[in-house]
């Protein structure tokens, strides 16, 4: 009620509210009013409305509250545009049907206004555009899009109404509004009762808890809890996509008749089936990374566990607002380490969230050993787990809130168990540490086999070659470089191919020599206008191709 009035009377927003107050309602609705209150028709292939969200599951949802509305509304169609689908299908879909409102992410966005040889020109059919929102503004940016959305902001025209919304705004989401909003109005919604001084970024009707206990009872702590609430809805979050991998491998061998599914952002195809069936389930566990912190509404969430805190104080407040919305109860529990505990006054003074300790439970199970157990008979679990360690220790090293979370204060023995390994990995962080706490698995992990026979029979296969190359030279071993895990680089090496490749196809081809040539000509030409210098010594001293300088 806030932001409507002010959207539909020509009048850019900013706004910021709580978590689930009904952010996505404060655009959907003007979108509708403004187009419908358009002197022309839109035409089959203009484009009158753009919603722009960080992730896929969160533009799924926007798209089906936004279908409630269309379908009273035959005269609109909408489209969906988002990655893990083939972009031709995109095309496709949007020559055949059009897409008076678009609802997309940056990325699948950006390369459809590059589909000019597909033959969709993108950037004519947005020259209608009226309305451009920007949900989870903040997120937008922080997760590396800027450079995606200011190649969108180009082509989009300059007379437009736009809002930003989001539950956190911050300084980059601040300069983006002095920059490409035009007289903006703020819109700062509060919960009713709370004090205007006091800008609680949290609902008023969410508990937030905290429990400190040690890295290796961590484990324990988090699977006796799902179990005392076997019968509810949850979310758990992890820092790491390996974490999630290799925890949720585990929850699921652990806790019986309890659906658990596992989220997170390198899950290509699965993300959307996955998310879609979460949504319909009456209890179960989702074992997520922050890709379902923002803006995901996913009914009838009881508890939201955060087993890692989060990389951001941002999005620990989006984290724990994906229950209790809408007026809802809901309780929210962030597991800290002894040395973390600071972190609690922290966020209560940087985001304004209070927070209550809850005790660790006395006289828990300890599963440690029986996860030692699942990863030496499958390789498949001891490899997950190296990987979780590793990618834990690294996302740990790049906490925002370094002089809370220190690496050289964590305790990588006490962690390890608590990752139920077998042995330590070899990593740059652990370069030169003893660990005397920590009693590494009398046998060689090497033997460990896969449980997938197919996968063990390759694994045998190149261990067999490399014996045979270790026999060739004279027994010493073949020195290999690791490889990464992560495919950072080779994506990075990719796109700046795809860059040079595009840049060349239009036609920007040209060398830093001629480009030498052509500026040294082109001093020329600028002192032959002047008179400075006559035509018969322009053309001797000229260096470049005159059909080029022409």
């Amino acid at each position: 009620s806030a932001t409507i009035p002010l959207f539909m009377s020509n009048k850019d927003v900013a706004a910021e509210a709580v978590t689930g107050s009904g952010k996505t309602l404060a655009f959907v609705i003007p979108i509708l009013e403004i187009l419908l209150r358009r002197e022309e028709k839109l035409k089959k292939m203009q484009v009158g409305a753009l919603i722009i969200t960080p992730t896929r599951e969160l533009a799924i949802q926007i798209d089906e509250v936004l279908s409630h509305f269309t379908k009273h509304f035959p005269q609109f169609s909408q489209i969906l545009l988002i990655g893990g689908r083939n972009p031709m299908e995109d095309v496709e879909k949007f020559k055949e049907h059009g897409g008076h409102i678009i609802v997309a992410t940056p990325g699948r966005l950006e390369d459809l206004f590059r589909r000019k040889a597909d033959g969709l020109d993108l950037a004519s059919c947005v020259k209608s555009l009226d309305v451009l929102v920007l949900d989870e503004a903040d997120r937008l940016l922080d997760m590396g899009f800027e450079a995606s959305l200011n190649t969108i902001l180009d082509f989009l025209p300059k007379q437009r109404r736009t809002g930003l919304f989001s539950a956190t705004q911050t300084q980059e989401v601040e300069n983006l509004v002095r920059a490409g909003l035009r007289n903006p109005v703020r819109i700062s919604v509060k919960e009713k009762g709370v004090a205007a001084s006091n800008t609680q970024k949290t609902p008023t009707r969410l508990e937030n808890y905290y429990m400190i206990c040690k890295a290796d009872e961590k484990f324990n702590q988090l699977v006796h809890f799902l179990r005392q609430h076997k019968q509810e809805k949850h979310l758990v979050f992890f820092s790491t996509c390996a974490c999630v991998e290799y925890y949720g491998k585990a929850l699921e061998s652990l806790i019986k008749q309890v659906k658990i599914m596992c989220i997170h952002g390198k899950m290509k195809h699965k993300r959307n089936k996955i998310f879609t069936e979460f949504r319909k389930l009456p209890g179960g566990i989702l074992v997520c990374t922050d890709v379902m912190a923002r803006g995901i509404d996913i009914p009838e969430v009881h508890w939201v566990l955060q087993y890692d805190p989060p990389s951001s104080a941002s999005a620990f407040v989006h984290r724990c607002g994906r229950t209790a919305r809408i007026g809802n109860v809901g309780s929210a529990l962030v597991f800290l380490l002894p040395m973390e505990e600071s972190y609690v006054n922290f966020l209560s003074i940087n985001q304004k969230c209070p927070m209550q300790e809850m005790k660790p439970q006395r006289n828990v199970l300890d599963l440690l050993p029986k996860l030692k157990s699942m990863a030496l008979a499958d390789r498949a679990v001891f490899e997950k787990g190296m990987k979780a360690f590793v990618s834990y220790i690294q996302a740990y090293a790049k906490h925002e809130c370094n002089l809370i979370f220190r690496i050289k204060d964590l305790d990588f023995a006490s962690l390890a168990k608590g990752f139920a390994l077998l042995k330590m990995p070899k990593m740059p962080e652990l370069r030169g540490k003893c660990f005397s706490d920590f009693i590494p698995v009398t046998i060689n992990t090497d033997s460990i086999p896969f449980k997938d026979k197919n996968r063990e029979k390759q694994r045998q296969k190149q261990l067999e070659q490399q014996r045979k190359e270790r026999q060739e030279n004279g027994g010493k071993k073949k020195f290999i470089k690791n490889k990464a895990w992560s495919k950072q680089k080779a994506k990075r090496e990719k796109k700046k191919k795809v860059s040079a490749k595009r840049k060349r196809e239009e036609g920007s081809d040209i060398e830093d020599e001629d480009m030498e040539e052509l500026l040294n000509d082109t001093r020329l030409l600028k002192r032959l206008k002047k008179g400075k210098i006559s035509e018969e010594e322009f053309e001797k001293r000229l260096t470049g191709s005159q059909s080029r300088l022409k």
